[in-house]
C-alpha cells in the first residue's frame, strides 16, 4: 500500500482504536468523556454520537458522507438477520517469504489482527439470504492489513465462486482494499489471475455476479475480480483506481483533477454502472437479482 492508502486505513478505523478517554475543554470546566463517544464528519465537520453513527449504518445524518464500515456490519446490512454462515475459515495465510517489518514478523502481525478484529483474514466469505433469496457473499476488511489480497484471500474468493457456480447462488463481493499484499510477494499477485479465473467460472455457469466497490478499492483488487461484475455498484464518493493519485502525478509529471479516481467520475466514464446510497444497497441488489432471474 502507498502512504495515501495507509493514511486512509488509520482514519477509517479511528472509532475503534482511540484511547479510552479524552479531555474536552468548555467555558466552565474540563470534562472527561469516553473517547469514541463522538466522531467528527470529515466532510461537514459535524460532531456525531458514535452510537447514532453506527445505528445509521456509518452515514452522516447531515451531509450523508459515508464513513468506513467494518465487514461484520456490512454482512448485517446486506443479508437477512442471522442468515450468514461463514465458510473457508480454515484457509489462512502462511509466511512464504519469512517477512519481517522492523522487529515484527508477518506471522505475529496476523496473530495480533486476529485477536483485535476477531477475524483471521482480510475477508469474510460465506452464504446467506437476501430478502429470503440464497446468495454467496464475500466482504473485504480494510482494517486487516488494508484489506490486501494475499494467497488466503484469493483462495477463499475462488472457492466461494466455485461453490456459487455449482449451487447457482448469486455471487456478491464487497471490495475495500489497498491492493495486493506485499508480505507475500509474487504469490499475492497470482491471486489476481486466480480470482479472474473464478469470475470466468461464474460467467460460464451463468451465475450472476454483483460487485460493490467501497472507499477505497485500489491496486490488484480493483484490477481483478472487483472490476468484472455483471453489475458494478459503488458507494458515493468512493476512491477507486489502481495506483494512488500522488504516485500517478509523480510519474506523469502532471497535476490531476480533484475528482480523479472518484466514483462519480468513473460512472460518468462508464466504468461503474450505478452509485447507490448505503441505505438503499440491500433493496437495490435484491431488485437487480430479481431482474437477472
Amino acid at each position: 500500500m502507498n502512504s495515501q492508502q495507509e493514511e486512509h486505513e488509520l482514519e477509517s478505523s479511528t472509532w475503534l482504536d482511540k484511547p479510552k478517554y479524552t479531555h474536552v475543554k468548555t467555558r466552565s470546566d474540563v470534562h472527561i468523556i469516553p473517547r469514541g463517544s463522538w466522531e467528527k464528519c470529515s466532510n461537514c465537520l459535524k460532531q456525531i454520537m458514535t452510537s447514532s453513527l453506527i445505528s445509521n449504518h456509518f452515514v452522516c445524518e447531515q451531509c450523508h458522507h459515508h464513513f468506513y464500515m467494518p465487514c461484520q456490519k456490512r454482512i448485517e446490512l446486506l443479508t437477512d438477520d442471522n442468515s450468514f454462515k461463514e465458510l473457508f475459515t480454515h484457509i489462512q495465510s502462511t509466511d512464504p517469504l519469512h517477512f519481517k517489518a522492523g522487529s515484527e514478523p508477518y506471522k505475529t502481525k496476523l496473530q495480533k489482527l486476529h485477536k483485535k478484529l476477531g477475524i483471521n483474514e482480510a475477508i469474510l466469505t460465506g452464504t446467506a439470504t437476501l430478502h429470503k433469496r440464497p446468495i454467496a457473499i464475500a466482504v473485504l476488511e480494510f482494517r486487516f492489513i488494508g484489506g490486501s489480497m494475499g494467497s488466503a484471500v484469493g483462495e477463499r474468493l475462488y472457492q466461494l465462486m466455485n461453490l456459487a457456480a455449482s449451487k447457482k447462488l448469486p455471487f456478491i463481493s464487497v471490495a475495500s482494499s489497498g491492493g495486493a499484499r506485499m508480505q507475500e510477494g509474487l504469490l499475492s499477485l497470482m491471486q489476481m489471475a486466480k480470482t479472474c479465473a473464478g469470475v470466468q467460472i461464474l460467467s460460464t455457469s451463468r451465475t450472476p455476479f454483483i460487485s460493490l466497490l467501497t472507499n477505497p478499492t485500489m491496486g490488484g483488487v480493483s484490477a481483478s475480480f472487483a472490476s468484472l461484475g455483471d453489475v458494478i455498484i459503488s458507494e458515493p464518493q468512493a476512491m477507486i483506481g489502481f495506483a494512488g493519485k500522488r504516485v500517478i502525478e509523480q510519474t506523469v509529471k502532471q497535476k490531476l483533477a480533484a475528482d480523479f479516481q472518484n466514483a462519480e467520475l468513473l460512472k460518468e466514464r462508464g466504468f461503474i454502472d450505478m452509485i447507490v446510497h448505503r441505505h438503499n444497497l440491500k433493496t437495490t441488489i435484491a431488485t437487480i437479482l430479481k431482474l437477472l432471474g
